[in-house]
């Protein structure tokens, strides 16, 4: 069992930098992937970014870029940092993880985003 912790969302202009955070504990050695997942209001959840246990990160074509994941394993915490941040990105941003031999995920309760003027 792994319990996921989002921080850090909140207002910006478009262009504005946003840093968010996920606190992971629990059952977090058995983690093979971390990542991130957006939602809009009225819009499915879409996949943003993910990094494995081997450092490896990749993106979605709509934030590669501009957005960079990163782990802090002595701190057991998920980062995203997020650049040049347009208005299509405002959602509800979801941290994940991803177990190695059950494949088994565990999702954060969200912090939302919001780009505007």
């Amino acid at each position: 069992q792994v319990q996921l912790v989002e921080s850090g969302g909140g207002l910006v202009q478009p262009g504005g930098s946003l840093r968010l955070s996920c606190a992971a504990s629990g059952s977090i050695y058995g983690i093979y992937r971390m990542g991130w997942y957006r939602q809009a209001p009225g819009k499915q959840r879409e996949w943003v970014a993910h990094i494995t246990r081997g450092g490896t990160a990749n993106y979605a074509d709509s934030v590669k870029g501009r957005f960079t994941i990163s782990r802090d394993n002595a701190k057991n915490t998920l980062y995203l940092q997020m650049n040049n941040l347009k208005p299509d990105d405002t959602a509800v941003y979801y941290c994940n993880s991803r177990a190695t031999i059950t494949s088994v995920e565990s999702w954060g309760q969200g912090t939302q985003v919001s780009v505007s003027s």
